[in-house]
Parts: C-alpha cells; structure tokens; sequence
C-alpha cells in the first residue's frame, strides 16, 4: 500500500491530485491561472469541495481562458452567480474577473506568467521533506513576498496563505511528506 501525504484522505479525487498532480512543476500558463483561480475560490472551505467542481468551473469559466474572462461582464457575473456547480461568492466571481485582467498583464510585461513567477525561486522548486503535516508551514517569507507583489498588480484573493497553497499545488514548492510515495519520485 502506497504511503501519502495524510492531508488527501482516502477521497478518490483527492488521492488521484495528490498522485498525479500536487507538488509537480506547472510551466503551462493556462493551468498557472486555473490553480490560482482555484485557490482563491476555495478560501473558506475543503480543497475536496473545489476538486468536486473544478470540471464546473472549467466549463463555467471557459476553460480558465484568461483572455475571455477578462472581458466577462457584470451580466455574465450574475450568470455564474445562479450557476450551482461553482462556489457563488460574488467577491470570489469578481476577483476572477480582475485577476484574469492582471494575469494578462503580467503576461505582456514578463512574456508570460510563468517566467513571471519562477523567477521567484530561481526556476527551481524548493523541495522540503517535512516529517509530518505539523512541519508543514501555512505561510513562508517567500508566500509572503509573491503575495505582496500580486496584490500590487492588483490581484485579489492571493493572501500569502492562499499563495502558499499555490505554490504547492503548481509545485513552486514540493512539500510532500518524507514518507509519501511522491517525496521518492523524480520530477
């Protein structure tokens, strides 16, 4: 029986990120967006519950096009307000709206975001081996940092905690446990 990161449970989608997806290095822009969409709409509640509808909101928010949600208008907000397989936050919806608008910026200064945000670390992963769940910090200097500069660019819902959890999920940051199946597995 494979050994994983405890924070997945035994949920079969949860399991299945946690394998296939959580900790490894994301150099695709559109799926950079679609996480970081994803961990703002899901402050406040389960990572499981944003699984549960991420095919939702890919349809929802076509295919986490930045470009098309930044025209997104405010009848299109109330659209997806009445659309019960995404979480109908209004402030959450209005962010994704502006944070594509910013994504694209950051595009056309950087050439694309995700030279943008590895030059953060260097265009290397930080890769810790913690010991258990309670090593594993909610927020670092450099979450700290990355949040700073997109809320200047004006980006929403990108707390350091947030960012954090980002930088996890897109591998920025590999924080499986030293006794998960993951932590032995090269990149």
């Amino acid at each position: 029986m494979k050994r994983r990161c405890p924070w997945c449970g035994d949920d079969a989608l949860s399991v299945a990120y946690h394998d296939k997806e959580w900790g490894r290095p994301v150099h695709d822009d559109r799926v950079l967006f679609e996480f970081l969409i994803l961990e703002g709409a899901q402050a406040g509640l389960s990572w499981t519950t944003i699984l549960k509808k991420r095919e939702n909101y890919r349809k929802a928010l076509d295919g986490f096009d930045a470009r098309k949600i930044a025209r997104y208008t405010p009848a299109r907000i109330e659209k997806l307000m009445r659309n019960p397989g995404i979480v109908r936050n209004r402030l959450k919806l209005e962010s994704t709206v502006s944070n594509a608008r910013a994504f694209l910026k950051v595009q056309q200064e950087f050439g694309s975001f995700d030279t943008y945000l590895w030059n953060f670390v260097g265009g290397k992963p930080i890769v810790n081996r913690p010991r258990s769940m309670k090593d594993v910090p909610a927020r670092t200097e450099l979450s700290d940092r990355i949040s700073k500069d997109l809320l200047a660019r004006g980006f929403r819902f990108v707390g350091s905690t947030i960012v954090y959890a980002y930088l996890q999920a897109i591998g920025v940051v590999d924080d499986h446990l030293a006794g998960c199946f993951r932590s032995r597995k090269r990149r």
